[in-house]
């Protein structure tokens, strides 16, 4: 009799969107990412104060990616034991390294504390995705929308927090807040501590079960991913050092950075959401062409009207990923982690590659003329959107 339970339970969750559990994760996801948001608006203060050219300051956020490398092996270890603890301990990890940040003297010491904090971010990114795939039922692309929201608005917050802590305490006195990461974990802890992250399957699975779907589903997907996410990286890494550029002061620019992702937070529950309805591909393509349009309007307007613009900017360009991570999830319900891990794996690398470039085309010539370049790089991706695949009949 105790054997069956399980089974019984897991035949329930595939069919039930469980909406306790689910916000539990996203008020985590909200956490983490209030913390690992800080890289961005302090970007122009670490510029500054190691007196680095623009690519070696992008190159910071690249070594905070680097570990992303590990997250196929987390999935993958994800599918086959229950590696929960690492989504409870990541939000007081990444927190608590983060805030360190003020305290490191020199370019290679702040690279290696982000390394680290890296770590702790792929432990959580991982494993999350597939724990709220799993406990969604039939509802995927909502459940991935909520998720992928509470990161959003974590994002929006981080830079707020980070303003907060430098007109009171200075960079050096951040350490302070990782009281609240701490705290998160302790929440997660006493929800989270009884379920599982991953779904009882039987047979094979893991790389093996990944590997027949890469043609038609990781292949098509790095290209959308790769071109798409120009724009995002442009916006998401260097909005900050761009608007201080435009005369802003660094606080200010934070703020402004906090607007476009909080946009995004509407973004993302709308996103997920209306692909449930109205298919992917068709949302993602939306989507993208909006994005392009807009980012021609951010750099054309000025003044007070920079904005509205931005913050539908936001909405639309950072509405998308949920949409990708329910591709994912749908394609591999068996091996979710693992399909998860992958799709980390690519985000993580493909910003790394993004955030160079853009960084290298700003030390060339301006950070404007990334941005502009970055309209027509979006577009590239619709023709990979086509190549997608669609939802399984027996999500539909």
């Amino acid at each position: 009799m105790t054997t069956t339970t399980p089974v019984q339970e897991d035949s329930v969750d595939a069919e039930t969107f469980q909406t306790g559990n689910i916000l539990t994760i996203v008020g985590g996801h909200f956490v983490h990412d209030t913390f690992s948001a800080f890289i961005t608006p302090l970007l122009p203060l670490l510029i500054e104060k190691l007196s680095l050219s623009l690519t070696l300051g992008g190159s910071l956020a690249v070594f905070m990616q680097l570990p992303s490398l590990l997250s196929v092996f987390i999935g993958y270890l994800a599918d086959r034991v229950s590696v929960r603890y690492l989504v409870i301990v990541a939000p007081a990890v990444t927190a608590t390294l983060i805030t360190l940040l003020g305290l490191t003297p020199t370019y290679w010491s702040t690279a290696i504390l982000l390394f680290a904090v890296g770590v702790s971010v792929a432990c959580f990114h991982a494993p999350a995705p597939a724990m709220i795939g799993h406990i969604s039922g039939r509802q995927v692309g909502k459940g991935m929308s909520l998720f992928m929201a509470g990161g959003e608005l974590g994002r929006s917050v981080g830079p707020l927090l980070v303003g907060f802590a430098l007109t009171q305490w200075g960079v050096e006195g951040m350490w302070r807040l990782a009281i609240f990461g701490w705290l998160a974990t302790a929440v997660l802890y006493w929800r989270l501590r009884d379920i599982s992250a991953r779904r009882s399957v039987s047979g094979g699975g893991g790389l093996r079960a990944v590997l027949p779907h890469f043609g038609r589903v990781f292949a098509p997907l790095f290209g959308v991913m790769l071109f798409r996410n120009f724009l995002v990286v442009a916006l998401s890494v260097y909005l900050t050092v761009y608007m201080v550029n435009q005369g802003y002061g660094v606080v200010e620019a934070g703020q402004v950075l906090a607007l476009y992702e909080l946009a995004g937070v509407g973004g993302a529950l709308a996103g997920g959401t209306l692909s449930d309805r109205f298919g992917r591909k068709r949302i993602v393509i939306v989507a993208t062409v909006l994005s392009s349009v807009l980012m021609y309007a951010f750099l054309s307007v000025e003044g007070l009207l920079v904005l509205p613009v931005l913050f539908l900017l936001g909405f639309t360009s950072l509405s998308v990923t949920p949409i990708l991570q329910a591709v994912v999830q749908e394609q591999l319900p068996g091996n979710r982690a693992t399909a998860s891990g992958m799709f980390i794996l690519y985000a993580f690398i493909i910003r790394a590659i993004n955030t160079l470039i853009i960084g290298m085309i700003g030390d060339a010539s301006s950070l404007s003329t990334a941005y502009w370049i970055s309209i027509g790089v979006a577009l590239l991706s619709i023709p990979m959107v086509l190549l997608l695949p669609n939802a399984p009949v027996s999500e539909n």
